[in-house]
């Protein structure tokens, strides 16, 4: 039998388009975000899902309200985003200009670094692994949608595939990736997809 994962990161706010960190700031869904996640209900409407696990966090939160209207949605804090500390509300742009030496070191190694005030990823990565062990160890052999976080879904695809590439895996707004559990073992099925944006 198989436990299949489906991993949905939530729609798009504005803080996303603006490339603003988000991390713990409880920002909700813009316009596109709303309709990514009813575009992505229709792409959804096939699938069987047995159990639906959102973040705790707004944006999150309202994409499961959307794509699952009639489902029972469990929030838990542990799939939240990482928290981004200092940087978190300010843009790329902002970030080098005002705190330049700590943000390259982050983002040239952010294992070894992390953004001051913020989380350790670490850390974020134990939360989330713990996370999603749970959520497995108490649904085998079922279908469970889990709408969070493109770092969230990165740092467990990464940790998955045994990898330390964190921002090469940051999965689009509104996409889905799945993950397939056959024998207690996890495998990669699909990554960052978005066919039904069109």
């Amino acid at each position: 039998m198989i436990t299949r994962l489906i991993l949905i990161r939530h729609g798009q706010t504005e803080w996303n388009l603006n490339k603003r960190y988000c991390g713990h700031t409880d920002i909700g869904l813009n316009l596109k975000g709303r309709r990514q996640a009813k575009k992505l209900r229709g792409r959804l409407k096939g699938e069987r899902v047995d159990k639906i696990y959102t973040s705790d966090l707004k944006r999150a939160v309202e994409s499961a309200m959307i794509l699952f209207p009639r489902g029972k949605i469990q929030k838990k804090a542990g799939l939240r985003e990482i928290h981004f500390g200092i940087f978190e509300g300010m843009t790329h742009k902002q970030i080098l200009k005002n705190l330049g030496a700590p943000y390259k070191k982050w983002l040239k190694d952010p294992y070894k670094n992390h953004a001051p005030g913020g989380e350790k990823l670490s850390e974020f990565k134990k939360r989330v692994v713990k996370a999603f062990q749970n959520i497995v160890c108490s649904n085998l052999n079922k279908n469970i949608a889990v709408v969070c976080h493109g770092g969230v879904i990165s740092v467990f695809i990464t940790h998955i595939l045994k990898r330390k590439n964190f921002w090469e895996h940051i999965p689009k707004s509104a996409s889905v990736s799945v993950i397939e559990y056959k024998n207690g073992k996890p495998r990669v099925d699909l990554f960052n997809n978005m066919i039904y944006l069109g």
